[in-house]
């Protein structure tokens, strides 16, 4: 690679040619690696549950955590609402799977991509206004009017509500995007210095690349945890759209 961000390029590696249609891109580095990282994550999850030879009390007791600390927020942020609890820890297993696998060298980072967490954003956003729509109806537009609002600022307060909450799948997706890239990137950059230096610089190199890959680590855990909090928190709207 000769340049940090080429490490983040999204190739085409198959196209399916249709009669009379130009080929049609059907697997990319996107789509393999999260396929990839998917599958190992149904696997550990598998090994988790599985009794027998099979278990592993390593990997049980990694599931088991997992499990209970995610739904330890969803509590939190919920309260006695738990339909949600299996689709948030499945969110946050698989947000830090693909931002951990991005750190092994020469491997990909999936939610380096604006287009992945875009979609993601869009998609959990959609999905919780649908809900609150039909299960609230129009009584879940009351979530743009605050209760105890001045009326003659209502009108301006009604749009700035709804701007605010069309913004919040895009900050949501920036947010990840931005911290996936920005870290792996430094830490390409901070490997090129150290594979051009003398031994001391190679030395002092290799401590900041450690220092950093613990640092990125940590960011990336924590990247999925703030997305799946605020995703709760948009849940929550959804469900109670006038608290």
């Amino acid at each position: 690679m000769f340049s940090p961000l080429e490490q983040f390029e999204n190739h085409y590696l198959l196209s399916l040619a249709l009669v009379g249609e130009p080929g049609l891109a059907v697997l990319t580095t996107v789509s393999v690696v999260a396929l990839f990282n998917t599958l190992f994550l149904l696997s550990l999850l598998w090994l988790g549950a599985a009794g027998g030879v099979l278990s592993s009390r390593g990997v049980s007791a990694l599931v088991e955590t997992w499990w209970t600390a995610v739904a330890g927020v969803v509590r939190q942020q919920l309260g006695q609402e738990q339909r949600f609890t299996a689709l948030f820890v499945w969110l946050f297993g698989w947000l830090s799977i693909n931002n951990l696998v991005g750190l092994v060298p020469f491997n990909f980072t999936v939610t380096s991509h604006l287009s992945v967490t875009l979609f993601l954003a869009l998609g959990f956003n959609l999905g919780f206004f649908l809900w609150g729509v039909r299960y609230h109806g129009f009584r879940f537009f009351g979530l743009f009017v605050p209760s105890g609002a001045p009326v003659f600022l209502l009108p301006l307060i009604v749009v700035i509500e709804v701007v605010s909450y069309l913004i919040r799948p895009i900050s949501l997706a920036l947010r990840l995007f931005a911290n996936m890239m920005a870290g792996h990137t430094l830490v390409h950059i901070i490997l090129g210095f150290a594979s051009g230096g003398s031994t001391l610089g190679v030395l002092f190199s290799s401590v900041g690349i450690f220092a950093v890959t613990l640092l990125e680590c940590g960011i990336a855990l924590l990247q999925a945890y703030v997305f799946v909090v605020l995703c709760c928190i948009y849940t929550r709207d959804a469900l109670e759209p006038g608290h």
